[in-house]
């Protein structure tokens, strides 16, 4: 069966549409290097623009963008602006020692602050890498650092309560230094359970304008929880060809969030034969963020 016959298949209850986007209604970044980082094609565009399937040419956005593949870019999708403000810090918070990094206003006064969660295997560094996934956490450290907010990456020692509590006590005080910032938390592959977990939490959702899953687990307990009230904006990222998270089992949780609150403010990106690494490289942050943010 053919992708677009699976789609049917997810979508039999979705309005297709001609084109479509993610598109906010109002700009809360402002442009940067979008030529080299908006998506080349869009194939479908499913349930009103909130699913959409992006094609993802391994030729194109991978061998000819990367000067070495898959390790560094070429340099025109690269700033080193942020580093001037990058800086490492310590947070005490549940009696563990929380390790950051962050670029930006990540010190006070930002307008709006992007926390990155690493998979397993990973750590605070990976987020701040300029030239790896194509240059995509280049960008992201300067839509903040242009346009007034902070990005924050962590190191996440435990998957579960221990850890989404740390996060937590660092979104806290990142809204105390910066009480009028809007927070998004971004989490790449298995990560994304500790976006779950802050998202079904009533006491941490109330801290949050959206998580991003990029290549991340679903969470079948979200559907059964209270959060689906709260309308904290989900995005999901996902490649066809991920061997670590099934897409299809991504995209029809999707359709159950869909089917249950119809209103739901959640959008998926599927990448036409991407990885398990794709979404973190693809994804467009600033089409994504504006939706959140605006």
């Amino acid at each position: 069966m053919t992708i677009r016959h699976k789609l049917l298949t997810i979508a039999t209850t979705a309005a297709f549409l001609v084109t479509g986007s993610l598109a906010a209604n109002a700009e809360a970044l402002k442009p940067y290097k979008d030529r080299l980082f908006r998506y080349k094609k869009v194939h479908e565009t499913l349930y009103n623009g909130d699913f959409i399937v992006v094609e993802y040419s391994k030729q194109r956005d991978l061998r000819d963008r990367d000067e070495v593949d898959e390790r560094r870019v070429y340099g025109n999708y690269v700033s080193y602006k942020p580093k001037r403000g990058r800086g490492s810090a310590e947070l005490s918070a549940n009696g563990r020692t929380v390790q950051y990094m962050g670029t930006g206003k990540w010190k006070g006064g930002a307008k709006a602050i992007v926390i990155y969660i690493h998979g397993q295997g990973g750590n605070r560094f990976q987020g701040m890498n300029d030239v790896s996934f194509g240059g995509n956490f280049n960008r992201i450290q300067n839509l903040m650092v242009r346009n007034g907010g902070a990005y924050l990456t962590v190191d996440i020692k435990n998957f579960d309560k221990r850890g989404t509590a740390d996060v937590a006590a660092l979104i806290e005080y990142q809204k105390q230094i910066s009480p009028g910032a809007k927070v998004v938390v971004a989490c790449g592959s298995m990560g994304g359970i500790i976006c779950w977990n802050l998202v079904r939490n009533g006491n941490y959702s109330r801290l949050l304008s959206g998580i991003m899953l990029l290549g991340s687990p679903k969470d079948p307990n979200f559907l059964g929880s209270s959060a689906l009230s709260r309308n904290v904006p989900i995005y999901m990222g996902q490649g066809t060809l991920d061997r670590v998270y099934n897409w299809e089992d991504q995209a029809n949780f999707f359709k159950q969030i869909k089917s249950r609150a119809p209103n739901y403010p959640i959008k998926f990106t599927l990448f036409d034969t991407g990885t398990h690494g794709t979404p973190i490289r693809m994804t467009d942050w600033r089409l994504v963020l504006n939706w959140m943010l605006g």
